[in-house]
């Protein structure tokens, strides 16, 4: 079981509720999926968590797999802190590491992987497909990737109308939050459409993605390692 302190949200994860749609079962929803899959579905499989941020995605995956091994990176030491006191007692099971995936040791292997709001952040200037092809090398053949991330709009006519909806939302959300917790959520993201998704994907050795989830730019996608 998880420890009482862990469905306890943080001022990010507040935040981040206010701006995305659909976020509080993303966590849920992403490891149900990899729960499903061939190899991670298997008991005792090991299952990386690639920045972890603040630990929704551990605290689903300790309620519907207790059986896994986890992995939890982040190559911020204040999400790790976070994540570890939202965890409580149940940390002491995990591994944990304040790292990046191209920097995990060459030999690590994994059943299957979560990625939740990761690739936007870095630039396609090499960094997106390296990030990629990391997770790639550290799964097995066959393991599968839950991979989700804001998108740009596959019609660029509905670019002016979706980022309203955004707003909308955010305003029906009655979301307040210092600049500090928005600015990395709101500027500086590095969205790519779906064509550019699917050759970055291939080129890092995954099959083509499949999507999964979507509210309004945001999307999840199932990608499998090639065998």
């Amino acid at each position: 079981m998880v420890a009482a302190n862990s469905g306890e949200l943080s001022g990010y994860d507040l935040v981040v509720q206010g701006l995305i749609p659909g976020y509080a079962s993303l966590a849920r929803l992403g490891v149900a999926l990899l729960a499903a899959s061939p190899l991670a579905g298997k008991a005792g499989a090991q299952v990386l968590v690639a920045g972890c941020g603040t630990g929704a995605e551990l605290v689903e995956a300790l309620a519907q797999r207790p059986d896994w091994g986890l992995s939890a990176i982040d190559p911020s030491e204040a999400m790790l802190k976070a994540a570890q006191q939202r965890l409580g007692e149940a940390a002491t099971g995990l591994s944990w590491r304040q790292s990046t995936v191209e920097d995990l040791d060459p030999g690590a292997s994994f059943d299957g992987a979560l990625s939740v709001l990761v690739l936007q952040s870095l630039p396609d200037d090499g960094s997106k497909l390296a990030f990629l092809s990391a997770l790639a090398r550290c799964l097995r053949p066959g393991g599968q990737l839950v991979l989700v991330d804001l998108m740009r709009p596959a019609l660029p006519l509905l670019e002016e109308q979706m980022a309203e909806a955004w707003v909308g939302f955010q305003r029906a959300s009655r979301l307040e939050a210092p600049l500090e917790l928005l600015e990395p959520l709101t500027h500086g993201t590095h969205p790519v459409g779906l064509a550019r998704l699917t050759a970055l994907v291939n080129a890092a050795g995954f099959g083509d993605p499949a999507r999964v989830f979507q509210a309004l730019d945001y999307e999840g996608f199932l990608l499998q390692r090639a065998s």
